[in-house]
């Protein structure tokens, strides 16, 4: 994967404020009010900072947490996991493998085949429709 360097000017001519928040500083949308949380919609849900197809809506489930949760990404280099030690918790962030945008975090109890949770906040994502 060929990553890319995205300036806090260039997110900012694209990205409204929130999402600037999200993508670059680690920010978080409150839980079930994203505009992807109850999209069943079929098609592709790209990184809103570099447009990446990052997740298909194959893998979408509902998980309770309140926000759009999958259990794979499209392919395992789309998305790279680093620990998050914030907020006296360990947990995995997730970002977007091309040009670093943080999407949310992957945890362990997701459902089969792959038992992962990658719980992402809509504000990072763009969606393409089928």
């Amino acid at each position: 994967m060929d990553k890319i360097k995205l300036s806090d000017e260039e997110l900012q001519k694209k990205l409204t404020p929130e999402q600037f928040e999200i993508v670059r500083h680690k920010g978080t949308e409150r839980a079930f009010t994203g505009k992807y949380y109850h999209l069943q919609d079929s098609g592709v849900y790209h990184c809103v900072a570099c447009g990446l197809e990052l997740f298909s809506s194959d893998t979408k489930f509902e998980s309770g947490s309140g926000w759009p949760s999958f259990f794979a990404p499209l392919a395992d280099d789309r998305v790279e996991t680093e620990e998050d030690r914030a907020y006296g918790m360990v947990r995995t962030e997730i970002h977007c493998a091309r040009c670093g945008a943080h999407l949310g975090h992957v945890f362990r109890d997701g459902p089969r085949p792959t038992g992962l949770r990658y719980c992402v906040n809509s504000l990072s994502l763009d969606f393409e429709k089928k």
